[in-house]
């Protein structure tokens, strides 16, 4: 190697040591190993994946910063992980497929995955794949339909549409149903994009008059893959362009997998013929995690991290623990990771209580507001959708009433989310709900009544 350039990384590590401390540089930069410098990229290894992903999120822009002072042709940096522990994972990510020669190299900055580009530019997580998402009750359905449609090169299920909340596996199985097509046909044209993006995408063709092209490209593709379709509320226009791509690909025997947040019918401000057709395939549900299978995504976490001799009773007492969403546990786990990597303590579970006790008592008695509406709603025998709606019918507008109260009562959202929650309403509309329900248990017994039984029923 050019000693001037070894020089220049001993200076460059020398700085962020002075920089961000001894704990920090030892835990976190100093297993990197200068590898050299190519078309203008200081190239840099390291000993796991783990090690590479929370160097780039955490110290990225600061190395690369630092680099540029000591040596101004470098204008990026790249990070791989050394071959010892990347063998086993070699043909993964489809890295070669994102147009880099440096195989698993990843940017420093910004601190992203490798990725597939989808032809609507859109990019694929190389981590959401079907080998890497755990399987339990709460998903199997879904996962059982989304390998189907990705291994049949003709039509299963149209559409496919699964549905859950936040956090538990939706897009990860679109991806994986992408990058598995692209793998076993890489000819087959496949889009994948989120219902923001389709909305930005037509938006940019009207404004561009080129609407045709829009459509063309659209309705000439093999696999259509939509995320979180509920975004297309009250957007008439996108709703009415996409509801004639959805016909044209039906119509070509072209495969349609969707995604949201909540079930076909429970699509609020979405026009019914919409609704009616999301329904027509499979609609699988994911629902909340157990404890088997959150232990088993820890697992899985640390494997693919290449982490081992974690403690096992510090695992169980995530999974028992942290029970809202897949990606808190997962997070739960990387900040417990970090903060014993960076003061050099032991994990026990002494340590996770300490580090973790805010989560912890979060997650002691979580109640979201899309359970909230579910039990009011079966309460007064209402639609889910009516939480959501306009209609100001008395039947439907003192539930939902109801249902605001109780979400400023048993949760901690603000009241703009709360109203966001309630069909985008204002928080000054939350507030005088919350206002005339408090007024009326003063004077109506059996409200009173309704109101703790289901605050029992929610804190159970």
């Amino acid at each position: 190697m050019d000693l001037a350039l070894a020089s220049q990384w001993e200076r460059v590590c020398a700085r962020l040591r002075a920089e961000f401390g001894d704990a920090a540089f030892n835990s976190w930069l100093r297993p990197l190993e200068f590898e050299g410098i190519k078309d203008e990229r200081a190239l840099l290894s390291a000993p796991t994946r783990f090690m590479r992903d929370w160097v780039i999120s955490h110290y990225g822009e600061r190395v690369r910063a630092v680099w540029q002072t000591e040596n101004s042709v470098v204008t990026d940096i790249r990070i791989h992980v050394r071959p010892r522990q990347a063998a086993t994972r070699a043909a993964e990510a489809g890295e070669a497929d994102s147009g880099e020669a440096e195989g698993n190299d990843a940017p420093l900055t910004p601190a992203t995955p490798p990725t597939l580009v989808t032809d609507m530019g859109s990019s694929l997580d190389s981590r959401f794949r079907f080998d890497s998402f755990v399987v339990g009750k709460s998903n199997e359905l879904a996962y059982a339909a989304a390998h189907r449609v990705a291994d049949s090169p003709t039509v299963t299920f149209n559409p496919l549409f699964l549905y859950g909340g936040v956090g538990l596996g939706k897009t990860h199985l679109i991806h994986a149903i992408a990058w598995h097509i692209h793998e076993r046909d890489p000819n087959r044209k496949v889009i994948y994009l989120s219902a923001e993006k389709f909305m930005y995408q037509f938006i940019r063709a009207l404004r561009d008059r080129d609407a045709m092209s829009f459509k063309q490209a659209f309705r000439s593709v093999d696999v259509l893959l939509i995320d979180d379709v509920q975004f297309f509320s009250r957007k008439d226009s996108t709703q009415e362009e996409f509801f004639h791509t959805f016909n044209a690909l039906v119509d070509q025997n072209k495969q349609i997998v969707i995604s949201a947040d909540r079930s076909p019918s429970d699509l609020e401000d979405i026009e019914e013929r919409i609704r009616s057709r999301l329904g027509w395939g499979l609609v699988a549900d994911i629902h909340q995690t157990d404890f088997e299978l959150r232990l088993g995504i820890l697992e899985q976490k640390l494997k693919t991290a290449s982490i081992e001799g974690f403690p096992q009773n510090v695992l169980e007492f995530l999974a028992h623990r942290i029970t809202s969403n897949v990606r808190e546990l997962e997070g739960a786990l990387n900040r417990l990771i970090a903060y014993s990597n960076l003061v050099g303590r032991p994990i026990t579970l002494e340590l996770t209580q300490d580090v973790l006790q805010d989560l912890l008592r979060a997650n002691d008695r979580r109640v979201t507001i899309e359970e909230i509406q579910k039990k009011v709603a079966q309460h007064f025998n209402i639609r889910l959708a009516d939480m959501h709606s306009a209609r100001r019918a008395r039947n439907v507008a003192r539930p939902r009433q109801v249902a605001m109260y109780l979400s400023k009562q048993l949760t901690t959202r603000s009241l703009p989310e709360i109203g966001r929650k309630f069909g985008g309403r204002d928080h000054t509309t939350v507030m005088h709900a919350v206002r005339r329900i408090e007024e009326l248990r003063q004077t109506d017994a059996n409200l009173t009544e309704d109101i703790d039984l289901l605050r029992r029923m929610l804190e159970a």
